[in-house]
């Protein structure tokens, strides 16, 4: 992964929002989540293809955060959601 990365939605999970926070279900293998904070932004972004740097600079605008702190969280949330396989990053 790069910042030219392309992130695409694979999986369409059923979302709820709670006070802030999402709560996803993938009911083909019965696992939940909750997403907190730029969690939630980077899950809203990625419903329609988007470059990985289009979502840095998108937290930039909300977070107090260093580039280098944003690109390493939002490169490990995106990981995660390739491990998933709700993902792909091309």
């Amino acid at each position: 992964m790069n910042d030219n990365s392309k992130v695409k939605l694979v999986i369409n999970l059923d979302v709820t929002d709670l006070d802030g926070e999402k709560v996803m279900i993938d009911f083909s293998t019965g696992n939940y989540f909750l997403l907190k904070g730029a969690a939630n932004e980077i899950w809203d972004y990625i419903q329609e293809p988007i470059i990985v740097q289009d979502i840095l600079k998108r937290l930039m605008m909300v977070y107090d955060v260093s580039e280098d702190v944003c690109r390493e969280s939002t490169y490990a949330f995106l990981t995660q959601l390739e491990g998933y396989k709700f993902i792909s990053l091309e």
